[in-house]
């Protein structure tokens, strides 16, 4: 039924309107925060130097969809010249909380309907479509590409219904993971999958994205140019080019050293070397390394920010000479306060499959819909 629906949905069409990041003057600094609060503190790092509007990648959880607190971060943002990037995440699987659950038709069209309710900043709506989708703990115990290629390339016909400007943002994938049937698929295989699975999905997104890590073992120097590195964004778009005909440009949503196994002192030359020779690739829109406070283990090893209050990292990142961004801002802002008009009077937490369906599809496949559903 769903595949049935899915080619119904791809046969009526939508038309990009996304406007391309790079042909004005952009700010490819960011930062990966956790919380919404965290903005402000973000905003300080990522605009700084000469820099305006930088980047922040964000997740938000199917079960967080709570129109005050997004409201607020997207007015915060907007008031700080900081441009989000959505990660839209499942939860840890009930039954085994080291597996996140694998996210269903269901999760993606609820997101779609929360996120358009809300006013951005920024005319381009960014959304990454979920995390390191090729490593089993990330897609409810075993990594299947064909299955994220499809629900890929229905996210993005969902969301352009909802809002062409709406910008699809592949998974960022984990560099480092080898083939081990049921467990990992190495990321060069996945793409492929991915491409043999949907032809004409790289033709039906607008950006990819990278997990660009310094691996083996986060550890590695920024001249380590191998398929593991901090370069690997670029095998990734040349192998994606290779599939499509297409250039995607990158969002490295990802990156950084451990301080388990680099000096701090060498991770602050590592991230200066790697911004000015390797990150200065101009297909790159934005930069946002993992992670600016992660407070307790295992993540604080990542940190820009540490609990006895900022440390050198930080600091040697917010001296980096930046460029003052100008994104083409959204026209038409909605009240700063949320409210349930915002919605339609609906909560979209609690929505069933058929009602999400129906309140996506365009009026000339409703009655055609409503059949096959047999509502």
């Amino acid at each position: 039924m769903f595949l049935a629906i899915q080619h119904l949905v791809l046969a009526v069409g939508v038309a990009a309107a996304v406007e391309n990041p790079l042909s004005t003057p952009n700010n490819k600094y960011g930062i990966h925060i956790l919380f919404p609060e965290e903005v402000e503190q973000a905003a300080n790092l990522i605009n700084s130097s000469g820099g305006d509007y930088g980047y922040v990648t964000i997740p938000i959880q199917a079960g967080d969809k709570d129109l005050q607190k997004w409201q607020t971060f997207m007015n915060k943002a907007r008031d700080l010249h900081v441009i989000p990037l959505i990660r839209l995440a499942t939860e840890g699987d009930y039954f085994n909380t080291k597996l996140w659950r694998k996210p269903t038709a269901e999760d993606v069209l609820d997101f779609a309907n929360f996120l358009s309710s809300l006013s951005w900043p920024t005319k381009n709506k960014y959304i990454i479509v979920f995390n390191e989708v090729n490593r089993g703990d990330e897609w409810g115990g075993s990594p299947n590409a064909a299955e994220y290629a499809d629900l890929l390339l229905y996210a993005s016909t969902v969301f352009k219904n909802k809002s062409a400007d709406f910008f699809i943002i592949s998974s960022g994938l984990d560099n480092a993971a080898p083939n081990e049937r049921g467990v990992f698929i190495n990321e060069y295989d996945y793409l492929q999958q991915m491409r043999q699975a949907q032809p004409t999905l790289f033709n039906s997104i607008d950006g990819l994205g990278s997990h660009s890590y310094p691996n083996p073992g986060f550890s590695q120097s920024p001249t380590n140019n191998g398929l593991t590195g901090v370069a690997s964004f670029r095998y990734e778009r040349n192998l994606v080019k290779t599939l499509s005909g297409r250039q995607l440009p990158i969002f490295i949503t990802e990156t950084g050293w451990s301080r388990d196994s680099v000096p701090e002192p060498k991770i602050e030359n590592y991230y200066q070397e790697a911004f000015s020779s390797i990150w200065n690739d101009s297909a790159i829109v934005a930069i946002t390394p993992f992670l600016l406070r992660a407070g307790t283990p295992p993540f604080d090893k990542f940190s820009f920010i540490s609990e006895n209050g900022g440390n050198q990292i930080y600091n040697v990142v917010e001296k980096l000479p930046k460029v003052k961004g100008e994104p083409i801002l959204e026209d038409k802002q909605q009240e700063s306060t949320p409210s349930a008009k915002v919605l339609g009077a609906k909560d979209f937490s609690k929505k069933t499959y058929q009602e999400t369906m129906i309140f996506e599809l365009p009026q000339s496949v409703k009655i055609l819909t409503r059949w096959l559903l047999k509502i």
